[in-house]
């Protein structure tokens, strides 16, 4: 009774107020406490806990989750896909490992585009939509550099899981039942995720994946070779030619994994490594932090902070639109995260009223895409020092709906992140300009933010998120509760979210948020749209010496 008191005056004081969600079990300590992990799926995190208990680290745990979540969490992430990699290792390293997809080396810069104006179907959906995937290579690279076990200890656990069989949770079962129609357009895509009768499984339904447990027996037999140059490489490029696809044997033979430096920001005492383009989630993550921190935030009654921090996401995914790219094609200024340009940007916002915008989105957009929570977030942590933050995907839910005959894995779409044609919405309504148009063997800009956070020089924390260009602005309010406002993890995780990203120039706000403030905030200006939630977060804190793995609790049960 007086936690409840105290919620609902923290709800009706300027002050915070969070959602009871309820506690999920994709967090777990192993027997020990030495580590920790967090998913999105509780198979998933179980198999990371035994991959431990056979005597490995957190990388081993972090990898292991990665290939149970392309069985049991299919329509987010897989083998199919890329994913970015920060990991501070034991030994003192901090490396960041570029697994994203590569534009084929026939792709061009109007591939898209039909009677003059992009055609999102063809990004989006079938062989056009693919690029090449990088997550093995990237995962394979992960466990050589700090990996106690071998490459196949970390994978057969999910093939054991795929050919025995596994629930479809709730979550997949949604996104089973949005996408039937487009899935059904691939038999070995239908196959595996529609029954008999061509319709979408009902939650708890067990399935079998056999197709993809011989493919992971394969890698744990035959290593990236396998993906990249065997079989599968080949499989799929005939699957290409037959269905006007671009991808070919040589673009498997010649992707390449890229080791990047990470950015590095300060923001109340602490210093944070955020992942460097083709991602903007670092960059922008802190250009947003530098932007509020020109502001006294405790100062603030709730409608104003998030008022402060909308506006400041508002300039930075306005950055993001133009000056944003793959850092191999187009020089992206890193001065878009000096204090110095935070404070010009500071200088425009007013604590009453929101900066009119003349810039709109197109109004063909279509909103409900863009809060989808398509990409996972993988979390792990040990005594030890390895810190590991892995953001992975396959763009949107089920990315471009094939699944490779034979192969069992779902190929991702992600050329829909490039922008096929300038000021035109992808999926997630983002715009983009020049910097981010397709070109041969190019990465798209992604919005992926895995974070690692140190405290005189020891890491302390390892973030992340899903949910498209909300991944962003989620790890923005993480920190910014946890570090500048001292709360817990899991107190912080519970906050109502917001996103503002400049086109759509729409506030999203979550329905928990108190309606005084959310009524403030439309007094200020803001266009305020109600979203269910802003997606999936994943953090591990060490507080007290002890590792404290928190789990989103708005996953669907």
């Amino acid at each position: 009774m007086k936690k409840t008191i105290l919620v609902l005056l923290l709800c009706v004081l300027p002050l915070f107020c969070y959602a009871e969600y309820p506690v999920t079990g994709h967090a777990q300590v192993s027997g020990d406490g030495k580590v920790a992990a967090a998913s999105v799926n509780p198979d998933a995190t179980t198999i990371a806990m035994n991959v431990v208990k056979r005597g490995g680290n957190a990388v081993d745990a972090a990898i292991a989750i990665a290939f149970a979540l392309g069985v049991v969490d299919p329509h987010n992430s897989g083998i199919g896909g890329g994913c970015f990699i920060l990991v501070r290792l034991a030994d003192g390293r901090v490396i960041a490992i570029d697994g994203r997809e590569m534009a084929p080396a026939a792709a061009h810069r109007d591939m898209f585009v039909q009677d003059g104006k992009a055609n999102p179907e063809l990004s989006r959906t079938g062989a056009l939509a693919i690029g090449v995937p990088g997550s093995v290579l990237a995962l394979h690279k992960l466990q050589r550099e700090g990996g106690k076990l071998n490459f196949s200890d970390v994978i057969l656990p999910a093939a054991e899981l795929a050919e025995k069989g596994f629930a479809v949770s709730p979550l997949v079962a949604d996104r089973m039942v949005s996408t039937a129609k487009e899935l059904q357009k691939f038999p070995a895509t239908a196959a595996i995720y529609l029954d008999k009768s061509q319709q979408p499984f009902a939650a708890n339904t067990i399935i079998t994946n056999q197709d993809l447990a011989h493919t992971y027996r394969e890698l744990a037999r035959l290593g990236p070779d396998y993906f990249y140059r065997g079989d599968f490489a080949r499989k799929t490029a005939e699957w290409m030619k037959k269905n006007n696809g671009l991808v070919t044997r040589d673009d498997f033979a010649n992707y390449q994994i890229k080791l990047r430096e990470p950015i590095v920001s300060q923001f109340a005492g602490y210093t944070l490594y955020g992942f460097p383009p083709p991602s903007s989630g670092g960059i922008h993550v802190a250009q947003i932090l530098n932007i509020l921190e020109n502001f006294d935030l405790h100062k603030t009654t709730s409608s104003e902070r998030y008022h402060l921090m909308a506006e400041a996401m508002k300039f930075a995914f306005a950055d993001r639109a133009h000056w944003l790219g793959d850092s191999d094609f187009v020089k992206v200024p890193l001065s878009l995260t000096d204090k110095t340009y935070a404070k010009k940007i500071a200088r425009q916002i007013q604590l009453d009223k929101a900066v009119n915008n003349a810039v709109h989105g197109d109004p063909d957009l279509d909103i409900p895409h863009l809060m989808n929570k398509h990409t996972t977030h993988i979390a792990a942590a040990d005594l030890e020092g390895n810190w590991v933050a892995i953001t992975s995907t396959i763009n949107t839910t089920f990315g471009s709906k094939v699944v490779i005959p034979g192969t069992g894995v779902v190929m991702n779409n992600q050329m829909d992140d490039f922008s096929a044609q300038a000021g035109a919405a992808n999926a997630f309504g983002l715009v983009g300009s020049d910097a981010n148009a397709i070109a041969a063997k190019k990465r798209p800009l992604s919005s992926m933010s895995p974070t690692i956070v140190f405290k005189d020089n020891q890491p302390v924390m390892t973030l992340g998120a899903a949910g498209g260009p909300t991944i962003i602005s989620q790890v923005v309010q993480n920190l910014l509760y946890t570090l500048e406002f001292n709360m817990p993890a899991e107190i912080a995780i519970k906050q109502p979210r917001i996103h503002e990203q400049w086109s759509p120039d729409l506030l999203f706000v979550e329905p928990t948020m108190h309606e005084q403030v959310r009524n403030a905030l439309v007094q200020k200006g803001h266009e305020v749209k109600l979203w269910p939630n802003m997606g999936f977060s994943q953090i591990i804190q060490l507080r007290d010496g002890k590792l404290v793995p928190v789990a989103e609790p708005r996953v669907i049960k």
